[in-house]
């Protein structure tokens, strides 16, 4: 079988190399054809456009960059035609995807979505067009199901794979040696993956290092970006950088401040009491305000359907407020406890299956 796939950021691509592998098992014959990164790379997929060239974020990022967008669409529209895909894997990355699922389906190609577009969250009503687009949904959050049934549209909830990437991780034994990290407790800062995410948030948690003299901060630094987007962090001695060693980090850290975004779950995964963060242009944020129908921002809070995790958004993101928090989820009382209650019931939520091998059973058996 001929396999496309698309995903257009980091968290996708690692996706879509463990579903690549899980498919190699039940498809000998299996070819791929990705847009994704080195993990997909890695897996066997030949790469016909790494995310790097698509990382665009925000509105006013993606109006720069409309030019450059169009000319991507039009390329993986003639490429996906001339692969002719038994089927077509689209990993999250909606703005993009969205356009590739409408034009698939027209041009007869099974359109398979994994990773499903936060709909939930905004414009509800692109539910329709999903459904009339998407041959299979595999959906990653316990609520999706739910919310997709109001709709008509039955579709699989798969589990998470951030539960399968956990659960096979093994930690590295030397990971303080080798970073030079002394046995003083961590805080781990998870600043984002995207530069803008660098610009607006990073600077922020730097500003509260001082006022934790007994921890050490480690900052999880992500290798598609350029260094150079890490510099500030040098100013201080009392941060340590690491790169692509973020799950080492969160196995030892005892507390961790996060940007909003995939990470929040992954540090509730590994039980690290945290506090997540989030900022951006003030035009985005009262653009996002009025259009988002959610109560929370973070991952954990959605999944729990509560607040377990403190989110400082845009103008509450400040010193005096990242300290304060900051300094309750690291001390041992009851704001410290009701965190990781919190977590144990994100935890029995998302279930325990094999999300990889669950989602590549289901789509090989659906184009057979």
């Amino acid at each position: 079988m001929k396999y496309y796939l698309i995903a257009g950021e980091r968290s996708g691509d690692l996706h879509g190399s463990n579903l690549i592998k899980s498919l190699k098992k039940l498809d000998e014959n299996a070819e791929f054809r990705a847009w994704g990164g080195d993990y997909m790379r890695d897996s066997g997929a030949l790469l016909v456009n790494h995310y790097k060239d698509m990382a665009f974020m925000g509105a006013l990022e993606v109006i720069k960059n409309l030019l450059t967008i169009r000319r991507l669409i039009r390329f993986c529209k003639e490429d996906i035609l001339n692969y002719k895909p038994d089927v077509l894997v689209l990993i999250d990355y909606a703005g993009f995807n969205l356009r590739i699922a409408e034009f698939a389906k027209k041009n007869g190609v099974k359109v398979h979505y994994y990773i499903s577009p936060k709909v939930w969250a905004w414009n509800q009503s692109r539910a329709w067009k999903i459904k009339r687009n998407v041959d299979r949904m595999f959906v990653i959050l316990p609520f999706e199901k739910a919310f997709y049934e109001k709709y008509g549209f039955k579709v699989d909830y798969v589990g998470n794979p951030l539960l399968d990437a956990v659960r096979e991780f093994k930690p590295d034994p030397g990971f303080r040696i080798q970073n030079q990290l002394d046995q003083r407790p961590i805080i781990a800062v998870l600043p984002g993956s995207r530069k803008q995410e660098l610009k607006f948030i990073f600077g922020r948690m730097l500003e509260i290092i001082n006022k934790f003299p007994a921890y050490q901060f480690v900052v999880a630094g992500v290798d598609n970006l350029p260094k150079s987007y890490y510099e500030p962090a040098k100013k201080h001695s009392n941060v340590k950088l690491v790169f692509g060693k973020t799950y080492d980090l969160l196995s030892q850290a005892h507390a961790a401040i996060v940007t909003s975004g995939t990470a929040t779950l992954e540090t509730a995964l590994f039980e690290v009491p945290q506090v997540v963060c989030y900022k951006s242009t003030e035009l985005e944020y009262q653009i996002g305000k009025r259009l988002i129908k959610v109560d929370f921002m973070s991952l954990v809070n959605l999944i729990a359907g509560k607040e377990v995790v403190k989110e400082l958004l845009q103008h509450d993101l400040t010193a005096e407020n990242l300290s304060k928090e900051l300094e309750m989820a690291a001390n041992e009382g009851e704001g410290r406890e009701k965190i990781k209650n919190g977590y144990q019931e994100v935890k029995a939520l998302l279930g325990d299956r094999k999300t990889s091998e669950t989602l590549a059973s289901l789509i090989f058996n659906a184009i057979n």
